[in-house]
């Protein structure tokens, strides 16, 4: 007799589960219509109102009356948290649309040439939201020299206290699309490695499929590492889907060609064998098909909405970043946007691989205690 091969029984598991996912309307929906549908949207409908990122320099004086107007500006939101290397890299970049330095010379002689408050902004071509800057410093800039003028000095033509010095960078365009499509490619991988697998495992559970399996000579092993290798292989050809559609339709940044989407879609490989961790805990805690999406759901709305997926996590209140800072998606998405924009390299997000290398050994710990074959 011809001895039985438990790699052909995977491959032939593998396909039949593909076959299955791709006949099937709400696995489309969520892993490719949806993603695409949020890029459309939230890239050129529009995804709220504008907000223009400032870094502040260490050497900023931030009790003067300039940086005190531009604190109660909504539009402006100053980050005090990147060292002075981060912002200069993240400028040169468009992460951050300007940076700003408030000197302090109010020790010196008072001259027309040496205004109180000078005030130094590096902006980028990398960010088209400078001007909107701009017009704030302008203002404020405008309404302290008046003021200053009508209460003290009385007089028609008084020096400033204040003088703004504007320099450009240039940088490569940071497109909407650019922040948007890894964010919802990684909304696409949580989906497919989540409520895939969950409903799957529960559903082959329920029907006594699995039983039927042991009634066979296919090992347990066989079984999860088919119908793994059916949602990656499924994941991959949605990721480059997305990708692909992206890059010639809406100007996706892929900086380094075929290289960055072969790392990308490593990236995409990593993310989804660690989010069907979740699935399988998912499977094992629901009693039956119906309790499946409420549990599913506690797992994958706060990454949803908390990951940078839709909005950058710096826009987040500070008591809330921690716990954004805390989530799987968070460091997939962050890895995905460095690879793409910046030419990250693998190793250059070692820091976001160990993250998320971390969370799929303790979920797969977790997985392993609550999974149940029957």
């Amino acid at each position: 007799m011809k001895k039985y091969s438990n790699i052909r029984a995977t491959l032939a598991i593998a396909r039949a589960s593909l076959k299955s996912i791709l006949r099937s309307p709400s696995a489309v929906i969520f892993s490719l219509a949806f993603p695409l549908i949020f890029i459309l949207v939230f890239g050129f409908i529009g995804g709220g109102a504008v907000t223009v990122d400032v870094g502040v320099a260490k050497t900023c004086d931030t009790v003067n009356p300039v940086y005190q107007e531009l604190k109660k500006v909504s539009v402006v939101n100053l980050i005090h948290n990147q060292p002075a290397d981060e912002l200069n890299s993240n400028l040169s970049k468009g992460t951050i649309d300007a940076l700003l330095d408030i000197r302090n010379n109010a020790d010196k002689k008072f001259e027309r040439e040496h205004p109180v408050f000078e005030v130094n902004v590096q902006y980028t071509k990398a960010s088209s939201k400078g001007n909107i800057l701009k017009s704030v410093l302008a203002n404020i800039l405008n309404g302290i020299n008046q003021a200053f003028h009508q209460r003290i000095l009385k007089q028609e033509a008084p020096p400033q206290i204040t003088r703004l010095k504007e320099t450009v960078i240039s940088g490569r365009e940071y497109k909407t699309i650019d922040f948007i499509l890894p964010g919802q490619l990684g909304f696409s991988l949580l989906s497919t490695g989540v409520f895939g697998t969950a409903f799957v495992f529960l559903s082959l559970r329920i029907t006594l499929v699995i039983k039927r399996f042991f009634a066979t000579p296919v090992k347990r092993a066989s079984i999860v590492i088919g119908e793994a290798l059916a949602r990656i292989t499924f994941s991959l050809m949605g990721a480059l889907f997305i990708i692909i559609i992206g890059h010639y339709a809406f100007g996706f940044t892929l900086v380094n060609g075929v290289v960055t989407v072969i790392n990308m879609l490593i990236l995409s490989t990593i993310g989804v064998i660690v989010f069907m961790g979740f699935g399988f805990v998912v499977s094992g805690i629901a009693k039956s098909e119906s309790t499946v999406p409420p549990i599913a759901n506690i797992i994958t709305l706060p990454q949803f909405l908390l990951s940078g997926t839709f909005f950058s996590i710096n826009a987040f209140p500070a008591w809330l970043q921690p716990i954004s800072h805390a989530l799987p998606l968070t460091y997939l998405n962050d890895a995905l946007r460095k690879v793409a924009f910046e030419g990250a390299g693998l190793i250059d997000v070692s820091h976001q691989l160990l993250i998320l290398g971390i969370w799929g050994l303790v979920i797969y710990t977790v997985a392993v205690k609550t999974f149940k074959w029957e």
